[in-house]
């Protein structure tokens, strides 16, 4: 990350701590799938959770994530800078949504999220460029997410035993 850039941020502020995935960001190399990465502790400790609980935190984390992105984003002066992961901690969770959290799954989760979220096909690609904002950097991973949760469960349509390998 630039210097002009780093000084607008603290990793003290828990705002730019929790946008920049608990400092997962600032890795200098792919930035988005080190955020991406650092979602998976939090999705093995929420595997036990009730559904309702989890559905209730994968929204909380979508919607505070407007702000969280947005405001990190205005302190750096740069719109959705590459360092901003949240989008990427709260797409790994809709990933997930009503997926059994296994070792297969997981892998096979978060391969499917980057693909969309890299590769930005229809709709992502749009809203990526058109939507600005918090609204803009969260939106398109959301949707990511979405494709994601949407391929994992055709595959436990397809191939019901692949949530209980390993």
């Amino acid at each position: 990350m630039q210097k002009e850039y780093r000084a607008r941020i603290s990793m003290k502020n828990p705002v730019h701590f929790l946008a920049l995935g608990f400092g997962s960001g600032l890795i200098p190399l792919m930035p988005g799938t080190f955020g991406s990465a650092a979602a998976i502790p939090l999705l093995i400790l929420s595997a036990n959770m009730p559904v309702m609980v989890f559905i209730a935190f994968t929204v909380f984390a979508s919607i505070f994530g407007i702000y969280l992105c947005g405001k990190t984003a205005d302190d750096m002066q740069v719109h959705d800078h590459g360092s901003i992961v949240w989008d990427e901690v709260a797409g790994m969770f809709i990933t997930f949504l009503f997926v059994p959290i296994t070792a297969p799954s997981l892998l096979a989760g978060f391969v499917l999220f980057r693909i969309f979220d890299i590769l930005k096909p229809w709709p992502i690609g749009p809203i990526d460029k058109r939507l600005h904002g918090g609204t803009g950097i969260m939106l398109d991973d959301i949707v990511a997410g979405a494709m994601a949760c949407a391929c994992l469960h055709i595959m436990m349509i397809m191939w019901p035993a692949f949530t209980t390998l390993f």
